[in-house]
């Protein structure tokens, strides 16, 4: 039969079901043959986002990445793939009824929420109807864990104290570091923990950490503990917690003249935390994390993908080369294609569980703009990452830290 016949054939059966029963009758036959041909013909990827809200404006650079990719990549298998929105409204009660309705809908991979609370909220129900889900910014553990259907492709607030671990290791050659850590934060903690663990592990050396004292949250004058830094002789101290306290310590110790960098989180890369620093505060004085390198130094080896290039090239045209992407937006952009690329590579006829199936395979692996990523057994990403300064008001890459195999 050819389209034309199909057509009219199609347009006399709706008129005479419209004539005779009304819109009910025409609702019931859009959702049976129109809106299932529709399925047939696209691939849905569910976005948790709060579009609205107290958190919507934090939440637009993840989003922003995910319909960027889409716009690259808009076909996978042959079929138009259909971003479906679920808006959490920045509120935890609203994320459930959010995670409820997109579930419903049945998407084959499920991206997002922004914001832990959320994607914790939403949790249960994507266990519940076994959709895999990618977090693109959530660096709360529990995310993930005891979900074998939740996956990130950030990495987790206290690993970040492995990576920075693994630069003075690797990168600067020294063997002796300090910590100065706010006593009433767990998060931090469990950051610093992973610092000296990897520092006395490689060093075989308990006394690798030379330095280590401790202060309150929200304390203004830090005097006694940076004195008690100077009569050593350490020159690298992680600094985790809050990064309003960061910023103090890093500009009175510049003030006393203290020769030390201080090494912080992806919290760092906050330009409330750069307009926070005195213009005493040099280069040389802060390395942290990033997940994603704007600029091309320090870039080596498995950062340097196609992807890399390609999302850098669709965002100057999107945005312009006035303004560099944030990781928020790389990282979204990764979640999208983290998720195409185990479509593709499932059958035709595969189900969101054989999507999962691909993701939990140790095997996994994909090279995305933020570099290589695949996932260990709790869903958290094995990645490239970054080791990053302010250097003239804009971030500057200083050593790239390869996925460990």
């Amino acid at each position: 039969m050819t389209k034309l016949k199909t057509t009219i054939l199609i347009a006399l059966l709706v008129t005479c079901l419209t004539v005779l029963c009304g819109c009910t009758t025409w609702d019931n036959f859009k959702a049976v043959f129109i809106d299932k041909q529709d399925q047939k013909t696209t691939i849905q990827i569910g976005v948790l986002e709060p579009v609205t809200g107290a958190d919507s404006k934090a939440a637009e650079d993840e989003i922003r990445g995910i319909q960027l990719a889409n716009k690259v990549h808009p076909n996978v298998n042959g079929k138009l793939i259909s971003l479906v929105f679920s808006d959490d409204k920045s509120d935890i009660d609203a994320a459930e009824t959010a995670a409820k309705t997109l579930v419903d809908k049945k998407p084959m991979v499920i991206l997002g929420s922004y914001g832990n609370v959320y994607s914790l909220a939403a949790s249960p129900y994507i266990k519940e109807a076994k959709i895999p889900a990618i977090a693109i910014t959530n660096t709360n553990p529990l995310v993930t864990e005891k979900n074998p259907y939740y996956y990130r492709v950030c990495y987790v607030t206290s690993y970040q104290g492995d990576l920075l671990a693994r630069y003075i290791l690797e990168s600067e050659k020294e063997k002796v570091a300090g910590v100065l850590i706010p006593s009433d934060n767990d998060v931090a903690l469990a950051e610093a923990t992973a610092f000296t663990d990897r520092m006395k592990a490689e060093t075989d050396d308990d006394d690798s950490i030379a330095y280590y004292e401790e202060y309150t949250t929200g304390q203004k004058d830090f005097t006694e503990v940076l004195q008690k830094l100077a009569a050593t002789k350490v020159d690298k101290v992680m600094l985790p917690g809050d990064y309003t306290d960061a910023a103090n310590i890093i500009n009175q110790a510049a003030d006393m003249g203290l020769k030390v960098t201080f090494l912080g989180d992806d919290q760092w890369e906050n330009e409330k935390f750069l307009k926070m620093l005195n213009s005493n505060v040099s280069a040389q004085n802060i390395a942290f994390v990033q997940f994603f390198s704007p600029d091309n130094r320090g870039i080596k080896g498995e950062a340097v993908t196609k992807e890399r290039q390609s999302f850098l090239k669709a965002y100057a045209e999107e945005y312009g080369t006035d303004n560099e992407p944030s990781d928020s937006m790389a990282l979204g952009y990764d979640a999208y294609f983290v998720a195409v690329d185990a479509i593709d590579k499932a059958p035709d006829d595969a189900t969101s569980e054989d999507i999962n199936a691909i993701l939990k395979d140790p095997q996994y692996r994909f090279e995305g703009a933020t570099g290589l990523i695949n996932f260990n057994q709790n869903g958290d990403p094995i990645k490239t990452a970054y080791i990053t300064t302010w250097q003239n008001g804009k971030m500057a890459t200083i050593h790239t830290i390869e996925a460990l195999k």
